[in-house]
């Protein structure tokens, strides 16, 4: 019967020759996660400013409410804390709207500063990881070539 041939030897021997530095996947874990962080970071406080907003507006239209369902002896003064209430929730509308685009302006800048800076660092430690896997590569041919010999 045919025997199977063994290429653990085989296997382990050419890893040997051929090492793999782990650190730089170690750095690209490490990079990722910090950008990671500081991205969470940015969206929970947007998060955190937008339910203030949210919160400061139905507070108001609440006690706008209040104001409104109060009882009245003339009906005119109905239909004047109607265009009252009307008037202020648009006002309060653009003022809440305007809120919320800050908001959204000052996350996208703060996204795209980020994203420069994590684009900078991934193009260095990339451009480190090549010149070191290079050097390696270069290292282990000639100390194969040199046991050919």
């Amino acid at each position: 019967m045919a025997k199977t041939q063994d290429f653990t030897k085989v296997m382990q021997d050419m890893m040997a020759a051929f090492p793999v530095d782990t650190s730089a996947f170690q750095d690209a874990f490490k990079s990722t996660a910090a950008f990671g962080e500081k991205m969470a970071k940015v969206n929970l406080e947007a998060a955190e400013k937008s339910v203030e907003i949210s919160n400061k507006w139905t507070k108001d239209t609440l006690g706008k409410i209040a104001d409104m369902s109060k009882a009245k002896t003339e009906p005119a003064e109905y239909t004047k804390a109607m265009t009252e209430f009307a008037s202020s929730q648009a006002e309060m509308a653009a003022e809440n709207m305007a809120a919320f685009a800050e908001v959204a302006k000052k996350v996208q800048m703060e996204t795209v500063e980020l994203m420069l800076a994590a684009g900078k660092d991934m193009q260095e430690e990339t451009s480190a990881a090549v010149k070191k896997a290079t050097t390696d590569m270069s290292t282990a041919a000639k100390k194969a070539a040199t046991a050919a010999k």
